[in-house]
């Protein structure tokens, strides 16, 4: 296997200049350059990718942060991203922080060792100041972290707002919001989609409860809170996860789905068209998503400008069998 020296030697010309050649640091004529490139050509010399980061502080790699992989939403997130950075030439770490900022932190430091081309993170905010002072390229996935920080998101105010006047308009009046946790931004603005879409229907009495996306934990507080208020017909979530912990709980207490409660998700993932009755939901388009944070990260790291820092994917009401308006 050719060596830089042996590219060197070829062409020649110094190991330094090879590098400088390489690595895109320095002056290199065009006359050096044809003469390099002509050496790596015909000893078909292939950078070791090790070396390489060594020399320039940065390797082929993506550090791709997902908060719980357990939840069908995040692997369709990473396929986009995994997807669009191999046609870069790009290999995506994936690392689960399970919500867990102590955890998070580990992946970042040690990702960012290891010379990682750049980061794109699904994160809360509780890490918001570790990422304010790396100095790597960066894209925020599905919740912002900063203003300066590139941002990929879905319209989550207006889907929930849609979706809970949807409920309303087909006969709900007793609607209950199963809120996201409070220290995620998207969660905060589904939520306020939810009140101001109740603000225009004031005869419609609300009701909330806060669980996080995760199935257990809605449907035992779900079906706790039915039990205590059996008159509420209609529920709005967060996330297709709780959803489908709604889906259970409603189920074991004997309500009938849509005709005594309407349900209706937030995120469109495979698994909700999969139920029966499949579930309605405000359908993100999760691909695009993953693929557009691919893109404009991959942009900051090849020093390519972007149009803007915040990017807002619209969503769509889609409308299935746990609602009443099955017109998708």
């Amino acid at each position: 296997m050719a060596t830089i020296r042996d590219v060197a030697k070829h062409a020649g010309v110094s190991v330094a200049t090879v590098s400088r050649y390489l690595n895109g640091k320095g002056y290199v004529s065009t006359d050096t350059a044809k003469a390099v490139q002509a050496a790596i050509a015909e000893l078909s010399y292939e950078m070791n990718a090790v070396a390489r980061s060594l020399t320039t502080k940065q390797s082929n790699l993506i550090g791709l942060i997902l908060p719980d992989i357990t939840n069908p939403f995040f692997p369709e997130l990473a396929r986009a991203v995994e997807d669009v950075a191999l046609t870069y030439g790009y290999t995506v770490v994936l690392c689960n922080s399970d919500e867990n900022p102590i955890k998070e932190k580990n992946y970042i430091e040690t990702l960012e060792k290891k010379y990682v081309a750049g980061f794109i993170v699904t994160s809360s905010q509780q890490n918001r100041e570790l990422y304010m002072k790396l100095n790597k390229p960066m894209v925020a996935l599905d919740r912002p972290i900063d203003s300066s920080i590139p941002c990929v998101i879905s319209s989550n105010r207006q889907g929930v707002k849609e979706s809970t006047r949807s409920l309303i308009e087909s006969g709900s009046q007793q609607v209950l919001f199963v809120e996201g946790p409070d220290y995620i931004q998207s969660a905060s603005e589904r939520k306020q989609g939810f009140e101001e879409a109740m603000l225009e229907a004031p005869n419609v009495t609300e009701h909330h409860i806060q669980a996080n996306f995760h199935f257990d934990e809605s449907y035992e507080k779900v079906k706790a809170y039915l039990i205590n208020h059996p008159e509420v017909d209609g529920i709005v979530t967060s996330s297709d996860v709780a959803a489908l912990g709604a889906i259970r709980a409603c189920t074991e207490l004997g309500k009938a789905i849509p005709e005594d409660i309407q349900i209706i998700g937030f995120d469109g993932i495979q698994l909700g068209e999969m139920l029966s009755p499949p579930l309605s939901t405000v359908r993100q388009d999760i691909y695009k998503l993953g693929a557009m944070a691919a893109r404009i990260l991959i942009k900051q790291v090849e020093n390519e400008p972007l149009e803007k820092m915040y990017y807002e994917v619209p969503v769509e009401i889609v409308h299935r069998g746990t609602t009443r308006s099955e017109t998708s």
